[in-house]
């Protein structure tokens, strides 16, 4: 029979090899499950078309709301954020849709670490926010692919980047009902090293989760200029300008 120190070690490898296990999603998101994501059978561009933040200039709209003013006892950037003419296009739940890797072969490397680095992003934004991964573009309101964004941005203005976020306004019919909802893709250049790549994946995510606006902090995730170390995780400062914006009423998605 085994002696106690013996049953203790092997007690202890089990434990070590089931811990991968129980952490292998990497997304820090609520599994709701694709049902709480139903299918859009339809969409159409909300009239008059508003000319929201994108993810190339991330200038408000003339006809925007003015965006939050400054307060000076709170720790966040609220105040450099963007908001549309229905206002802050946030949703208390989003749907992700994740461009899937390719087939074996000598780039599949590199499309897995893109993946890599788009999964430790989406862990960061779903500590904080309800994120529901689908398998479907059609169920999603994000959409995020592996692909470097155009020189040209939305203004026509050359711009070499590694990530762009853009985002429209829809009308959308769900199960029968129409409801304003925007609609975000995220283009993301795999020529990247892994932490570049997931700083890039953090920072556009950011916009497309409703922060339309840079941080004036270089510490910040949303800093509009990056650091001499990629940002690989959110601060103090996204985190609460973040649930400040998810405290605000919002005209878009479901009724709650």
């Amino acid at each position: 029979m085994p002696s106690s120190s013996t049953i203790r070690r092997l007690v202890l490898i089990a434990l070590l090899l089931a811990a991968p296990l129980a952490n292998a999603d990497p997304v820090g998101a609520d599994r709701h499950g694709e049902q709480s994501c139903p299918m859009a059978t339809s969409s159409r561009p909300i009239r008059p078309l508003p000319q929201g933040p994108d993810g190339s200039a991330h200038s408000p709209s003339p006809a925007a709301a003015a965006p939050a003013a400054p307060s000076p006892t709170a720790p966040d950037y609220r105040h450099l954020l963007e908001t549309t003419p229905l206002g802050w296009p946030r949703l208390d739940r989003w749907c992700i849709w994740v461009q899937p890797l390719g087939e074996p072969g000598p780039g599949l490397r590199f499309e897995q670490r893109w993946q890599q680095a788009v999964d430790g992003a989406l862990a960061s934004w779903g500590s904080e926010l309800s994120l529901v991964m689908v398998s479907d573009p059609a169920r999603a309101q994000i959409l995020i692919h592996r692909r470097r964004p155009p020189l040209l941005d939305a203004q026509g203005r050359r711009r070499a980047s590694h990530g762009r976020a853009l985002l429209e306004l829809l009308e959308v019919e769900r199960q029968g009902a129409w409801r304003p909802e925007p609609r975000v893709l995220v283009l993301l250049s795999p020529d990247q090293r892994l932490e570049a790549l997931q700083a890039t994946a953090l920072h556009e995510l950011g916009h497309a989760i409703g922060l339309w606006g840079h941080s004036d902090e270089l510490g910040d995730a949303m800093a509009a200029v990056p650091g001499a170390q990629p940002k690989l995780s959110l601060s103090a400062r996204d985190r609460a300008t973040v649930r400040w914006l998810y405290q605000q009423p919002s005209r878009f998605g479901p009724p709650p």
